[in-house]
């Protein structure tokens, strides 16, 4: 069996210290294969004097080559043919820069597993029917983007009996429908069965508030979620802390704060970061986290902020071994938690503030935004 599928397919969750070895041997056969299948990613690996075999022990993971979440927005890089992929997905569908990362079906093998295991640690899976109603982009051959593809996977964790999208495709260009959302939400509120809003966090403030302004609130049957994929993105300077975009939704819609879930990932990094019961974003089995000094890029320890640099050996067709993502962030011991898991706290502060990069996130409010409420 190949170490990403051991990885993958036989690890404990968030058992970071018992999956090392297996982690390790993962990344430098990860890295072997990048190194034989792609030419820009050996030049680099040749040009940094780097092979895999300096990866003995978790410190050498910061000798992995740095490939910037930037770098992958202005060049196509692959391992693989296209013909050879299983899909392709972009970061964005609404700037001229965006990353194209391809998955082999040994990742989408290897995805299915982990994604099963922290949806039933975080108790996400369930066998009772759910209505779905998404504020974000309904996914459909126009686009690949991945922010629809993780949106359009989060409705499976309960049977769907039905999904609304709040953005949808028509006539060449996406439309908003946020009037139609808040009428099925009202509806399916009415009947036994739960409902799940999938969103990113700055969709369910604006929407909630509106709501809230309207005068118009709805009580979720027993057993709704609130699932929100993302960050705040270009709406950094309106985020609120989590605590009250909680109680909003509790005020508002019913749904109380055990039952709303935030996740992290990037479509250059596409592993499934769940927060636990206390919010907090745990490292995964399946991931490692450097963080680096803006300037130096050099390693740094716990408590000190700097950019967020994510590395796994999920992906063969696409080089992302080790990325650097432009968010800023710091790591914490897990136990300082308190919810019970040990490995590292990842804490995301906010985009470093690199201009001229347009998110699918931004891009998406801006269509919303034009949507009428009732």
């Amino acid at each position: 069996m190949l170490s990403r599928q051991k990885l993958f397919w036989l690890s404990s969750p968030y058992d970071i210290s018992g999956t090392e070895a297996r982690f390790l041997r993962a990344v430098r056969e990860n890295c072997a294969y990048h190194i034989r299948h792609c030419p820009q990613y050996r030049m680099i690996c040749e040009m940094e004097g780097f092979s895999p075999d300096q990866v003995q022990a978790a410190e050498d993971l910061a000798r992995l080559p740095l490939l910037p979440t930037l770098f992958f927005k202005r060049h196509h890089v692959a391992s693989m043919p296209r013909w050879r992929l299983a899909l392709e997905v972009t970061s964005s569908g609404t700037s001229g820069n965006f990353s194209r990362v391809g998955f082999d079906w040994g990742s989408v093998l290897a995805e299915i597993p982990m994604v099963l295991r922290l949806g039933f640690y975080h108790r996400l899976v369930s066998l009772r029917p759910a209505h779905y109603v998404v504020l974000g982009y309904r996914p459909g051959r126009q686009d690949r983007m991945g922010v629809a593809r993780t949106m359009f996977g989060l409705t499976h964790f309960a049977p769907p009996l039905g999904r609304f999208y709040a953005l949808e495709w028509r006539a060449g260009a996406y439309v908003p429908n946020l009037d139609g959302a808040v009428k099925r939400l009202a509806r399916w509120a009415r009947g036994p069965l739960p409902v799940r809003i999938v969103a990113f966090p700055s969709y369910l403030w604006f929407g909630l508030k509106r709501l809230e302004e309207l005068g118009l609130a709805v009580r979720l049957p027993k057993g709704s979620k609130i699932l929100l994929a993302g960050g705040w993105k270009q709406h950094y300077a309106q985020e609120v802390d989590k605590s009250t975009l909680y109680t909003l939704a509790r005020r508002v819609l019913g749904v109380e704060e055990e039952n709303i879930h935030e996740f992290f990932g990037a479509v250059e990094h596409p592993i499934f970061f769940n927060t636990c019961k206390k919010h907090h974003f745990h490292i995964p089995a399946y991931a490692r986290v450097i963080i680096r000094d803006v300037r130096t890029l050099k390693p740094l320890p716990m408590g000190e902020v700097g950019l967020v640099n994510l590395i796994t050996p999920l992906l063969n067709a696409t080089p992302v071994t080790s990325v650097m993502t432009d968010d800023l962030g710091y790591l914490t011991p897990g136990e300082d938690c308190g919810c019970g898991l040990t490995s590292p706290v990842l804490t995301i502060l906010g985009r470093a503030g690199l201009s001229g990069i347009t998110t699918c996130a931004a891009g998406a409010a801006q269509l919303l935004g034009k949507g009428e409420m009732p």
